[in-house]
């Protein structure tokens, strides 16, 4: 274990319905997809992979907001908040230019969670390829969700935790979740 621990947030969101690139058919024959009766809300991932050791994710429908980012990174902090307490290992999130990560209020935090040993690192921007938690989100979509259709949203998180855990146990790295409100 290092001084520093160095950790990647990246958001993702998936539909329930799949695009047929993350599909897979027999040779010879033509892709096809029963289409659910309806077309709801896309379910988004927040995630922190720390590669090879944890992976720390939420959920909720749509997409995530400056509330729902700073509930979620305060809860960060306060785990890193005990690392720090118990190693003086400071965590460093790496994460791109989004608007919400640097909105007034979340910058407003920056000095509490410098406190607790979370500082925040930003990517050059239009740089997404540099974040390896990208690879993490296009496995689960290629391999846990692909090919696969989902009535309402509820079975699409379901399925996307059932993919969070097998990847996890595959991995051999800790998983945990914030449980935000999913209505």
């Amino acid at each position: 274990m290092g001084v520093i621990r160095l950790k990647y947030l990246d958001e993702t969101g998936c539909t329930q319905w799949t695009p047929q690139s993350y599909s897979y058919s027999r040779v010879g024959e033509q892709k096809r997809f029963e289409q659910t009766s309806r077309r709801g809300q896309r379910v988004s991932i927040l995630g922190v992979w720390d590669p090879d050791e944890s992976f720390d994710y939420a959920l909720t429908l749509g997409g995530f907001n400056g509330e729902s980012y700073l509930e979620f990174m305060d809860w960060l902090a306060t785990k890193t908040a005990k690392t720090f307490a118990q190693t003086g290992q400071l965590t460093f999130i790496v994460q791109d230019n989004c608007s919400i990560h640097k909105a007034q209020e979340v910058q407003a935090a920056w000095p509490r969670w410098r406190d607790q040993g979370l500082f925040v690192l930003f990517l050059p921007p239009y740089c997404s390829e540099l974040n390896p938690i990208e690879g993490q989100w296009h496995q689960l979509k290629t391999h846990e969700l692909a090919g696969r259709m989902f009535e309402y949203e509820d079975e699409l998180a379901e399925a996307i935790i059932d993919g969070m855990v097998d990847r996890s146990q595959r991995g051999g790295y800790e998983l945990d979740r914030l449980i935000l409100n999913f209505a």
